[in-house]
């Protein structure tokens, strides 16, 4: 199957921990960085999800934000520094390359957020992505 999602990332299930309905799910990339899926306990068991299975996180571009400087309190579990590699802007859209230990994430944001966080090449930034926005396919 080929998917639109460009942010494919590989790794491996580090935990579980299962709730009634939701479960939240620790992979570690294989870039060495920790990412958490919130995902439903009905696709744990579906997909056979447990400690040591090789998955991929997906992530749409669009919910990939972007920081710069120090992220103070915020709830999204999910922060991966990386140092920007592109960005070709649109008319109101700009697509960001940012590459993070061991991949490369794309993040769609807006030419004004480009232009007020200054991103350029060589910048770097801290990919900010919620939990709830993970996807995990069995690799």
């Amino acid at each position: 199957m080929s998917l639109s999602i460009r942010n494919q990332l590989p790794g491996r299930v580090a935990s579980v921990e299962a709730g009634e309905a939701m479960a939240v799910v620790r992979v570690r990339l294989d870039g060495g960085q920790d990412l958490t899926a919130a995902i439903t306990a009905e696709a744990v068991r579906d997909l056979g999800i447990e400690a040591g299975t090789a998955v991929r996180a997906l992530v749409k571009s669009t919910e990939v934000a972007l920081a710069t400087g120090q992220v103070g309190a915020v709830s999204i579990r999910n922060r991966l520094p990386g140092t920007v590699t592109g960005v070709t802007a649109g008319g109101a859209m700009a697509d960001v390359r940012v590459a993070v230990a061991g991949a490369e994430l794309a993040s769609a944001v807006t030419r004004d957020a480009v232009a007020d966080l200054a991103l350029a090449e060589g910048s770097e930034v801290v990919a900010l992505i919620k939990s709830t926005e993970v996807s995990l396919a069995v690799a």
